[in-house]
């Protein structure tokens, strides 16, 4: 596989330096991508470049993730207002070995392959050097006005940026670019990967080693992922898409994916997946056919979330799915856990009811008229109930005066109204 033609068809390249290609079709090369350790998870805004490392090492050639534990306590100012909270040593450590377990799922760290994966963090080789051994070492070799030319220092330090830069992110470029000579002598490194808006700090790299070793060293940059209609991709109104379950729930993240534009579905797939160009044009023609079937979101989704959770993950979100369109079994609503519950039923109509209202059990028809105004009145809930219109728990209710007991909750609080096909109560027992 050619490393740099898988890319292009994918739409992962925006930029590459000279010399790049010729470098990975000569030997198995080594190459690194840096992750910013600053909690402990990725979120998808990071995976483009961890994909990147996946299609290098799927290539043949050896991927090294930096965890940026050094650089992390300083803060990057490429494309930021303000400068990043500062992180202690314990709190980077904890970090790093979250992200580690993710980035398992992803590349091959455990076989004792030529090219399987390596993890490193740059506070390991900074934590000992002296800011004056490192002023002399690496500062001498690249001017100011090299370091004021970049574009993220530029606009910082423009009329229109009321904020200005620290000497601490000022030097950030420059610690960036040691990492690349620090692989390039340690691990024989010679290319660095990330955002197009990186390419600033890679090319310092880039330019150090040239100067100090006159050694190989290369640089190529993906895109900033959007989305169709402008948006930050991986935002959305409750914030960042975590790999962590903790942050993202399995169900939550599948959601992201299954309802992304058929525009953006088109373009992820691409960048998101391992699948191969043939079967990837053959799911855009199979969608492009038939739009309203969303056959590309859901593969997309199915692909992501079996990659980054599980499979099992991956068919229990399309059974909670399910159960919203009304063609799911009480059973499958049961065996749903408390997360995904309230995940699934965010934004329908809940109740509030007092414990206390179930402890002799309650008819079915004081519940949802005077407890939870379900329906308007009893006459209505009645009708409706005698035409079979009305469910609990995905189970048609027979009988409006049957009793309702604690028995009857879903896990011990949570009890789930169904009015006509469509209109869901959630009733939250405390």
């Amino acid at each position: 596989m050619n490393f740099i033609e898988e890319l292009q068809w994918r739409g992962m390249i925006h930029t590459v330096m000279p010399g790049t290609e010729e470098q990975l079709a000569k030997e198995m090369t080594t190459a690194y991508v840096g992750i910013d350790p600053t909690a402990d998870s990725l979120h998808i805004g990071h995976l483009v470049s961890v994909m990147m490392l996946r299609h290098f090492q799927r290539a043949g050639h050896k991927p090294i993730a930096l965890i940026g534990g050094a650089t992390g306590m300083i803060g990057d100012p490429s494309g930021k207002s303000a400068e990043r909270n500062l992180l202690n040593e314990e709190t980077l450590r904890h970090n790093q070995e979250s992200i580690k377990k993710q980035l398992a799922k992803f590349l091959d760290f455990e076989s004792d392959a030529a090219n399987a994966a390596e993890l490193v963090n740059n506070y390991d080789w900074m934590k000992e050097y002296s800011f004056l051994d490192f002023i002399r070492d690496i500062g001498k070799h690249i001017t100011v006005n090299y370091m004021m030319a970049k574009d993220s220092v530029k606009k910082r330090l423009s009329a229109e940026s009321s904020v200005g830069m620290s000497f601490t992110e000022f030097s950030y470029q420059l610690l960036q670019g040691y990492d690349f000579l620090w692989l390039n002598q340690n691990k024989n490194c010679k290319l660095q990967m990330g955002g197009s808006d990186q390419w600033g700090n890679i090319t310092t790299g880039t330019e150090l080693i040239r100067r100090k070793t006159d050694g190989d060293a290369y640089a190529l940059v993906c895109p900033l992922i959007t989305k169709a209609d402008g948006g930050k991709f991986g935002k959305t109104e409750s914030g960042n898409v975590w790999l962590d379950r903790r942050y993202t729930s399995p169900y939550k993240f599948f959601q992201f994916w299954l309802n992304v534009s058929d525009a953006d579905a088109e373009k992820y797939i691409k960048i998101f997946t391992s699948i191969d160009k043939e079967e990837i044009d053959s799911l855009i023609a199979e969608h492009a056919a038939a739009p309203h079937l969303r056959s590309l979101q859901k593969r997309l989704a199915k692909e992501v979330t079996c990659m980054v959770h599980s499979e099992e993950d991956y068919n229990a979100a399309v059974e909670a799915s399910n159960i919203l369109f009304g063609n799911a079994t009480s059973d499958a609503l049961k065996k749903l856990d408390e997360d995904t519950l309230l995940a699934v039923f965010d934004g329908v109509p809940q109740f509030n009811v007092a414990k206390s209202v179930f402890d002799e059990g309650v008819k079915a028809i004081d519940l949802l008229v005077d407890h939870a105004a379900v329906f308007p009145s009893k006459g209505e809930m009645r009708k409706l109930v005698q035409s079979g219109g009305v469910s609990l728990n995905k189970e048609k209710l027979e009988n409006q005066d049957a009793l309702i007991n604690y028995d009857s909750l879903l896990n011990g609080k949570y009890l789930l109204a169904q009015k006509g096909k469509k209109n869901y109560y959630l009733l939250i027992v405390e």
